[in-house]
């Protein structure tokens, strides 16, 4: 399973709404899939990839071992899919999640490949 921080940055400066969950990646790892999302990789100001469909820009990274996943001083709840909970207290080595840091969510898993896809061709025919 391929665990992920998402946190959008657009609008916000570092609390913006954030998910831990679970993601599909392009074969070339330039796009990563997620929420009926699809991000591209981006070298902008805030973000490192971009919403293929509104242009948001999102800080995505690999969870952190130490549990401290929101990027620099960030706050707020992160919302963090409830198939994912076991893998994640693994990789960050505890027993329970904070539930002052955390909203437990059940997040589909919805990998919009194919409209995006055709999204793509479209911009470009």
């Amino acid at each position: 399973m391929n665990l992920k921080y998402i946190e959008l940055k657009t609008g916000y400066n570092d609390n913006g709404p954030a998910w831990i969950g679970k993601v599909k990646e392009s074969k070339s790892g330039k796009t990563i899939y997620f929420n009926n999302h699809a991000f591209k990789k981006y070298n902008g100001c805030q973000g490192n990839y971009i919403d293929v469909e509104t242009d948001e820009e999102y800080w995505i990274s690999g969870v952190k071992k130490n549990g401290l996943d929101r990027h620099w001083s960030g706050n707020g709840k992160i919302i963090i899919d409830r198939k994912v909970i076991d893998n994640y207290l693994k990789i960050i080595g505890e027993e329970k999640l904070d539930f002052k840091k955390f909203i437990i969510e059940d997040i589909e898993d919805i990998f919009p490949i194919n409209r995006i896809k055709e999204l793509e061709n479209e911009k470009y025919d």
